[in-house]
């Protein structure tokens, strides 16, 4: 990659040689304190880490002839499917494949507030992979008047961190 002059960023420089082809896979990610699992994981425990919610800026029109464009913040609501880690050599770059709820008609607010999802109309097919520090950890509740949808419910983030003991050790983790 020439210079030209210019100067380009050592990440920039790692993200063009490409990543190595060996590609982890992972069944749990923690990113910044906050704990991921792939759906799949899920399914098999008590405990719900599997869904996530993405803002973005977009641009929205009201028809095809619509000369005045809006740009404006939407959410995006997905379950994480599987969680990869891209090695650059120099850096990790961990991405989330998920499965998103079409933002038309599988994402609706209901009467009382309540912003409700419907993954069984899927959507954003071609985008399904996200970076793992762009998304927000959401829980998705099952509608009790409607299985097909669930209700997100947003928490504080939990900061999970290995605690040391002062033992004599000083070796004991919890």
């Amino acid at each position: 990659m020439k210079d030209n002059g210019e100067n380009i960023s050592e990440t920039l420089r790692w993200l063009a040689g490409k990543p190595s082809f060996s590609v982890f896979t992972y069944e749990g990610y923690m990113v910044d304190g906050v704990r991921y699992f792939t759906k799949d994981r899920d399914d098999a425990r008590v405990v719900q880490n599997s869904g996530v919610s993405l803002v973005a800026k977009t641009v929205q029109v009201s028809s095809a002839k619509d000369l005045n464009p809006v740009e404006c913040d939407m959410t995006f609501y997905g379950i994480i499917l599987e969680i990869w880690e891209l090695d650059y050599h120099a850096f990790k770059a961990p991405l989330f494949l998920c499965k998103w709820a079409e933002n038309d008609k599988g994402i609706k607010v209901d009467d009382l507030g309540f912003t409700l999802v419907d993954f069984s109309r899927h959507g954003h097919k071609k985008d399904k992979y996200v970076s793992v520090h762009q998304v927000k950890q959401v829980f998705y509740i099952q509608d009790p008047e409607n299985a097909a949808w669930s209700v997100v419910l947003t928490s504080t983030t939990r900061y999970y961190h290995d605690i040391y003991n002062e033992d004599d050790l000083g070796d004991t983790v919890m």
